[in-house]
């Protein structure tokens, strides 16, 4: 069907469903605001030249040629880099040489307002006349042409063992739970033989998790990074603004921004594979504010760790807050008791090795009302207070509320630092104090030493006991 009409007598003798579909198009193409996205020279950077005015798309948003021998694109990018577009426009093209393809995201929201309904999805990026019929309550796109996309969850892989395809689509897989399970499941349905060689798109920001390190390290995968700066131009300055200065210059920038897979640090307690998000917690039993104060307030001080963290009826842990910072103690003292009272805190549990009178008269000078301060004395080294924590967080009991990077300086701190070296770890203490005040009961069990006990500290004395020699 032509674009144009420049034979209007042609156009006269075509069957009448063939006029009507042709207005219809034509209406639709000069309503639309939609450009085209790939011009036709594979190293172009993405800004306007002759004949392509506007921002398109960018070499790293190309695929290889479809011929060559890759099975997967890994589009690793940053925040804001445009990989979710690319995704979106690459299945749009494949729609033409395929007759069925598989979405897959972390959950069924996920599909809907990212893959789907998103500014950068399919739908909003369909050119006219090939938008696809979008059925939400079947996870099913169909396009004009037949093809039909079939929608998963991650948080289902079971579901992909049926159905065949001739193309994935997976946004977001570093951060699938189950994601070897996930994978797994999607390829074993790229078995259609009609059409083009079966491929998969992956478009996720990274993680340094064994799933992704053995994508990246498959020799049919394809890796394009895709740094967030390289689409400053089609970003709000409000996401500017927020997300750069949120990340730049740290270590998870390096993951966040630049797409980066970041190497654990050797001799580290936490790696970045045992964190795990959500964006609410569920109902909890006691919230706790722990604290590891400066011990001076000048411009070198070291920093006062300030972290919340709340325990639900799972005895699941819950790291709702990071306020730490470089406070003079006024400061500081307020800081906590915002925390403790914005949070609705049933203590507050600070490090008390500059004296539990100086923690107290801090907390109190600075407005604290509230009727629980527990001080620690931390007799033992860094590491050994630390390594039940870092316990529960293998185990999958611990969960940082938010969105990933609301807590980037304490995971930064968490995975870098090892024990010996470096400066003091305060938001890591801090997260200790209060994680080990509300999770007593989940740790394991220290069988009392009997010389320990009578070598200088105090027996309770009891007259129906004696030592036996």
């Amino acid at each position: 069907m032509p674009d144009e009409f420049p034979d209007l007598d042609a156009f006269r003798n075509w069957k009448p469903e063939a006029q009507q579909r042709a207005l219809e198009l034509l209406r639709e193409r000069q309503s639309s605001t939609w450009r085209a996205f790939y011009c036709h020279d594979p190293a172009c950077d993405g800004s306007p030249h002759e004949g392509w005015e506007w921002n398109h798309a960018r070499a790293d948003q190309r695929p290889p040629p479809w011929t060559d021998d890759w099975l997967t694109l890994l589009l690793s990018g940053g925040r804001g880099s445009g990989k979710t577009r690319a995704g979106a426009e690459i299945t749009h093209r494949v729609s033409d040489r395929v007759d069925r393809i598989v979405l897959v995201a972390a959950t069924g929201p996920d599909l809907r307002d990212t893959m789907v309904e998103g500014v950068s999805g399919i739908l909003a990026t369909s050119p006219p006349g090939k938008r696809p019929l979008w059925e939400p309550s079947k996870k099913k796109l169909t396009w004009p042409n037949g093809c039909i996309a079939q929608g998963f969850s991650a948080e289902e892989p079971d579901r992909l063992r049926g159905p065949n395809s001739g193309f994935a689509w997976a946004d977001e897989p570093a951060h699938f739970p189950l994601a070897q399970q996930v994978w797994d499941n999607m390829l074993f349905g790229l078995r259609m033989k009609d059409g083009i060689k079966p491929k998969v798109v992956a478009t996720s920001t990274p993680k340094p998790t064994r799933f992704v390190k053995d994508l990246v390290a498959d020799p049919s995968t394809v890796v394009h990074r895709v740094s967030t700066y390289a689409n400053l131009d089609n970003l709000a300055d409000t996401f500017k603004a927020v997300i750069l200065d949120r990340y730049e210059g740290t270590r998870l920038g390096r993951q966040e921004l630049h797409g980066e897979i970041l190497e654990d640090v050797e001799g580290a307690l936490w790696t970045w594979d045992m964190f795990q998000w959500v964006d609410e917690p569920p109902p909890l039993e006691r919230i706790v504010v722990g604290v590891d104060p400066a011990g001076t307030a000048n411009p070198k001080s070291d920093e006062t760790g300030i972290i919340t963290i709340g325990i639900d009826r799972a005895k699941n842990l819950y790291v709702l807050d990071d306020s730490s910072g470089r406070y003079s103690p006024e400061t500081w003292g307020r800081k906590v008791n915002n925390c403790y009272t914005d949070f609705l805190a049933d203590r507050i549990v600070p490090e008390r090795n500059y004296g539990e009178d100086m923690v107290t008269f801090v907390l109190q000078n600075a407005g604290y009302t509230g009727a629980s301060i527990k001080p620690v004395q931390s007799r033992r080294g860094k590491a050994i207070r630390a390594e039940p924590i870092v316990t529960l967080y293998e185990k999958g009991k611990v969960f940082h509320v938010g969105q990933r990077g609301d807590l980037a300086l304490l995971e930064e701190e968490l995975t870098t630092w090892v024990p010996g070296q470096g400066d003091s770890p305060n938001r890591l203490d801090a997260l200790v104090h209060a994680a080990t005040d509300l999770a007593k009961q989940l740790m394991p069990a220290h069988v009392a030493d009997p010389q320990r006990l009578l070598s200088g500290r105090r027996v309770p004395e009891n007259r129906h006991l004696r030592v036996v020699g």
